[in-house]
Order: structure tokens, then sequence, then C-alpha cells
């Protein structure tokens, strides 16, 4: 008896070293979030699709989007006098296909986007619990031809899960429901969201967790998908 108990002991140790780990190696590795420039194509219920290059945004505009401030190219619905100091948050309204950014009562900027078709996009309150410029993200089933590989998927911010508001490649449906439970973003829109939203991205970083002093961007979504 004693022996099958110290078993059990060693193997819940060996199990939680492994997650304390395994989580340093997922999150804070460099290569996380990077841009994969080995991969090329991407792969969409049945179609294939080229990736994009990779983005680069000088750090001036990274600064400039972090301020709510827009360049003259971006026309977007934005009040580029708010206050940085109030609170930032992202609504999603699930029956207009909508993306609203708000700092305090002052609305910063207004996207379509698609949320989830095959998977209902989560409602509720949530925060932004990672930011990755990149990432790759497979699922669904090739049996009913609903699988996915997309390879590159840029700026990237989870909220609940595995799910997160992103900028897609595969599709320009947008204001349609078009995802398996994300929030789909015309990708230079998802670009600016991105690097609007909190937790901050250290400079020359790919990848970010939210903290205590780096607190992600409040994410609320309401509504009901409509289906079309």
């Amino acid at each position: 008896m004693k022996g099958s108990i110290l078993t059990v002991i060693l193997l819940i140790l060996f199990v939680s070293v492994g997650i304390i780990l395994v989580i340093p190696k997922l999150f804070d590795n460099k290569s996380q979030g990077k841009y994969d420039s080995s991969k090329h194509i991407a792969y969409f219920h049945g179609k294939e699709y080229l990736i994009p290059p990779e983005v680069i945004v000088p750090k001036y505009l990274q600064d400039s989007f972090l301020r709510g401030e827009v360049d003259s190219s971006y026309n977007l619905n934005v009040d580029v006098l708010g206050s940085k100091n109030k609170e930032k948050r992202i609504e999603v309204d699930l029956n207009k296909q909508k993306l609203y950014a708000y700092e305090g009562d002052k609305k910063k900027m207004e996207f379509d986007v698609s949320t989830g078709k095959w998977v209902e996009t989560p409602t509720g309150e949530y925060r932004i619990w990672t930011k990755l410029k990149y990432t790759l993200m497979t699922g669904g089933s090739k049996d009913d031809n609903t699988y996915y590989y997309l390879p590159n998927v840029p700026f990237t911010m989870y909220f609940y899960q595995g799910f997160g508001i992103h900028g897609a490649y595969w599709h320009n449906n947008f204001g349609h429901p078009m995802s398996h439970g994300c929030v789909n973003m015309i990708i230079e829109d998802a670009e600016k969201l991105f690097y609007w939203a909190n937790p901050a991205l250290p400079e020359n970083s790919n990848n970010v967790l939210s903290s205590e002093d780096n607190q992600g961007t409040r994410v609320i979504i309401y509504g009901q998908t409509l289906r079309e």
C-alpha cells in the first residue's frame, strides 16, 4: 500500500514539473509568434490559399496605434483625441458582425468582422490573455470538409482558451459569419487593434502574456450570430 501511495505521489510530482517546464517553453520562447517563412500554402475547407508575406510594422507606427492615433492611410472611424489614461475595451456584436474599440466612453475604432459559423463564438466578458504576431491554427474535420490548416495567422489575441481575435487571409467575406469560433478581421484592421490593445507588446518581441503589470484589454461579446 505504501509503495502504491509513493508511486502516485511521484507521478503527480512528475506531471506537475512537466507542466511547469512546458508552459515557459510555449509562451516565453522567442520563437513563439514569429513568422514561419517555410510555409507558403494554407488550407481551409478543401481549398488552398497562398500565405501573404510578413507584415513589418515600424516602431513609431506601433506606438501611434497604442496611443489610439491613426495613420492617414487608414479609413477608420476614430477619435484621435481620446484620453490615453482611460481603460480600453473591445466589444463584439454578433448580430451586427461588428467590433468596437473604446477608451472610456469614447469609441476609437469600428470594424466589420466574421465570427463563428461552424463553432459558436462564446459570449460573455473576458480579457486578452496572450498576443502573438503570428501563429498556426488547425482544426475541423476532413470527413465533413471543415478541415483547416492555417500557418502564420496574423495579429492573434486570445481572450478565452483557444478563441481569439485575429487577421484572416483565407476569405474576404467580413461582415458575415465565417469562422470556427474566433473573430476574423481584415489584416490591416487586426494589425491596428493588435498594437492598440493590451497587454502591450515589448519591443523586439513577437508574443506577450497578460500580467498584473501588463493586463490584457477587456473583451465583451454579446448578441447572437444570425444563420445565413
